[in-house]
């Protein structure tokens, strides 16, 4: 079982500010862009979903996990400790 940090309480939130991309990775361009962008200025970058993001939220412990999308291309992904 992944070790939970320490630093934020139970009952904590976490909020992740991005361009995520889409989880059908259709709709959300700007978002693709910057994954572009990122794969051509480093050796295995990327942008992600809001999928992988909750994904690797509850990987380390976090109970429950959200989207929310904002003004284009902005989205929020929260994690509840």
């Amino acid at each position: 079982m992944p070790v939970m940090p320490q630093a934020l309480p139970y009952g904590g939130a976490l909020i992740v500010y991005d361009a995520i991309i889409d989880d059908s990775r259709t709709t959300n361009t700007f978002g693709l862009l910057m994954s572009v962008n990122m794969l051509i200025e480093t050796q295995a970058g990327f942008d992600y979903t809001a999928a992988e993001c909750r994904s690797w939220m509850a990987d380390v412990g976090f109970s429950d996990s959200y989207a929310e999308p904002l003004a284009a291309p902005d989205s929020l992904v929260v994690g509840i400790k």
